[in-house]
């Protein structure tokens, strides 16, 4: 239960930490790294790609656009497999 709720909560902070980014971009403002971005995307793809998709923030960034649909397959892929580890 606890990881649940730690996944729920990273990829919530993700999708607030891509909204954070597009509002410092439109005022000019110091921006988060696209460094820091892909590295949160990495732990909290679902929270990175809403995030993407909702605030319309590095939607045209190739890197975007293929690395965290990438990170959430993988992501997925990990969470079935530990799925059907512990059920068996």
């Amino acid at each position: 239960m606890k990881i649940l709720i730690f996944f729920i909560l990273i990829n919530f902070i993700t999708s607030i930490v891509f909204g954070l980014d597009k509002r410092k971009a439109i005022k000019n403002k110091w921006r988060i790294s696209e460094k820091k971005l892909i590295f949160l995307s990495f732990f909290a793809p679902l929270g990175a790609l809403i995030g993407m998709r909702i605030f319309h923030h590095k939607t045209k960034k190739l890197k975007f656009n293929i690395l965290i649909p990438l990170f959430l397959v993988i992501q997925m892929c990990i969470l079935v497999y530990l799925y059907l580890i512990y059920l068996v």
